[in-house]
Order: structure tokens, then C-alpha cells, then sequence
């Protein structure tokens, strides 16, 4: 009678996992509203 397999590998976590995490997601904000104003800064005040 087999046993159970020795080693049972995690399932691979990808990229949308990365994105899911809060921390990721507001530095993302954070980098891409610096971005808009500046952006907007350029455009409209220059």
C-alpha cells in the first residue's frame, strides 16, 4: 500500500498574486499619481 507522495510541491503563485498585496497596490497608486501630476503639471502650468 503507497504511501502519500514525500514531497507535495505549493502551487506556483504568479504575478496577480504580486498584485493582489495592499502594500504593492499602494506604492503603485502612489507612484502613478506622482506621475499624473507631474504630467499635468507639465501640461497645463508650463
Amino acid at each position: 500500500m503507497p504511501g502519500p507522495p514525500l514531497s507535495v510541491r505549493p502551487e506556483p503563485r504568479g504575478c496577480l498574486f504580486a498584485l493582489s498585496q495592499p502594500p504593492l497596490i499602494l506604492f503603485l497608486a502612489f507612484i502613478g499619481v506622482l506621475l499624473f501630476l507631474t504630467g499635468a503639471y507639465d501640461l497645463f502650468l508650463l
